[in-house]
């Protein structure tokens, strides 16, 4: 095969693109890669989040990672139920506000009261918002502005950072 400059340039834009969508798994990070600092209701050493958690649930919830698009189960939950924090418990989520965004993770318009706080992350030459778990502070994932009415916007979560109970 022969290197063209398109051929470069196609592949430069393409390697953006799947970076960008979170399949370089561990280097989606936030600014600190880091939940904030400070006071929280449930809070744990590093080595007991560890033993606590899944790996891939202290990566994501922890160290702000971002778990591959279709690989969670959650995705394609549609029973009427609460998704919750996989860290602390704390309810988060309604099944109402269940959409399918087509971007390979759960995706909800809006969350429960008083569940999660955001914060901006301007990682990956990106500007976005990050949105965590206002118990634990464990990283969910990201909100976005390209979501359904009511409120226009798309809670983008990861599913290993979620659980799933029916009511």
């Amino acid at each position: 095969m022969t290197l063209t400059r398109r051929s470069i340039l196609c592949g430069a834009a393409l390697l953006g693109v799947l970076a960008g969508c979170g399949f370089r798994h561990n280097e989606a990070k936030a600014d600190s890669g880091e939940p904030p600092k400070g006071s929280f209701e449930v809070s744990h050493s590093d080595s007991e989040w560890r033993r606590i958690l899944t790996s891939a649930q202290y990566d994501v919830l922890r160290k702000a990672g971002t778990e591959r698009p279709f690989t969670s189960p959650l995705n394609d939950e549609h029973r009427t139920g609460i998704f919750s924090c996989a860290g602390c418990a704390l309810d988060l989520f309604s099944s109402s506000t269940k959409f399918n965004s087509g971007t390979g993770w759960p995706s909800f318009w809006q969350p429960l009261a008083n569940a999660v706080i955001e914060r901006p992350d301007n990682s990956f030459f990106m500007s976005r918002t990050e949105v965590l778990c206002r118990r634990c502070g464990g990283h969910l994932g990201h909100v976005f502005n390209d979501g359904p009415k009511p409120t226009g916007l798309r809670y983008c979560m990861n599913g290993v950072a979620l659980t799933f109970r029916t009511t």
